[in-house]
């Protein structure tokens, strides 16, 4: 996904493990979601939601079981049905395809250009696994940003946390699913959070310091 000239790139398969549902209409123009499968080396699977305009393809072609691909952008809202406001993270199909034959593992890559909008959140696991949680905004057409949970894991994890507000950071990855549960009074509510699972980060103004510093050394 590298070179690509987007700010916030998804491409993902999966097989539709729920079917259209009505979101919403802006400007006459009808968006569904659905819920796609997408599998991780490990054999496990996230479930992931995706929204697609009814004018990108026929909602009848998009059936429980099909496989779909899909190239989109990661877009959040937040959910006001709840008591108190909460982020929702949805992959928003640009364009979307009915491949014809199985092709392997399904492909799950996200790539995003973003500032850091929280300070970085580093723990470590009971067994002594580091993780670092990042906020990530990204910035959108007509002064809109998107805000995008990220997490991080073992050097990854170290190095983010070390991140100031507002840095600009460039990430690979991939969106994945995750359950909880969050205690509301005397009851426990059990929810699913969606993130991306950092693989490779970058700090771009961080690389053109280091480029003209390694240039000014060498004409010394």
């Amino acid at each position: 996904m590298e070179g690509l000239p987007e700010n916030n790139t998804v491409l993902i398969a999966g097989k539709i493990v729920k079917g259209c549902v009505f979101s919403h209409e802006v400007y006459g123009e009808g968006f569904y979601t659905f819920q796609i499968s997408s599998e991780r080396l490990s054999d496990k699977e996230d479930i992931l939601p995706v929204t697609v305009s009814e004018r990108l393809i026929d909602m009848n072609l998009l059936q429980v079981g099909i496989k779909v691909d899909i190239v989109g952008q990661l877009r959040s809202y937040n959910n006001y049905n709840s008591k108190k406001n909460r982020l929702v993270l949805t992959i928003f199909a640009r364009e979307i395809s009915l491949p014809e034959e199985e092709e392997g593992k399904n492909i799950n890559q996200v790539y995003l250009n973003g500032f850091i909008c929280k300070p970085p959140i580093y723990r470590k696991t009971p067994f002594g696994r580091e993780i670092s949680d990042i906020l990530v905004a990204v910035n959108r057409a007509y002064n809109k940003s998107d805000y995008i949970p990220c997490i991080a894991w073992g050097r990854n994890a170290r190095y983010i946390a070390n991140l100031e507000v507002g840095a600009n950071i460039h990430i690979w990855g991939r969106m994945q699913s995750r359950i909880y549960q969050k205690r509301i009074g005397e009851e426990v509510e059990e929810r699913v959070a969606y993130e991306v699972s950092v693989a490779k980060i970058e700090l771009p103004h961080k690389a053109e310091r280091e480029a003209e510093e390694k240039g000014a050394d060498e004409m010394v």
